[in-house]
């Protein structure tokens, strides 16, 4: 790539980022549980059902380690806000990489030139 395309490649790159929106980090797991009453239909000796589903969204920031169970009508944006956040990452990378190979274009370009 040129020098110019790798810029156009960057701006473009930043502006998918400008327009992702609220992000969150974590992934999003169904839990089933079983409840401590002996008489529930949790704990059928036939056939058991077990309460949920509930969900759980997991995340590590800065270090600490966080698990949060989710509200049912929260799920939908949640997810969505996961998405954009992976969406995030892999623009990052794409950024770096560019800037990367643009850095060692400019470098070579500067060479020729001395």
């Amino acid at each position: 790539m040129t020098t110019q395309q790798l810029q156009q490649r960057i701006e473009k790159l930043q502006a998918q980022l400008a327009a992702l929106g609220p992000i969150h980090p974590g992934s999003l797991s169904q839990q089933y549980n079983v409840c401590g009453n002996p008489t529930c239909r949790c704990k059928d000796p036939k056939r058991p059902r077990k309460h949920g589903p509930y969900y759980q969204l997991s995340y590590t920031w800065r270090g600490r380690s966080t698990t949060r169970f989710v509200r049912p009508h929260e799920v939908a944006a949640l997810r969505a806000k996961l998405a954009a956040y992976k969406r995030l990452r892999q623009l990052t990378t794409a950024w770096v990489d560019a800037a990367i190979a643009l850095q060692q274009l400019e470098r070579k370009a500067a060479q020729r030139a001395s």
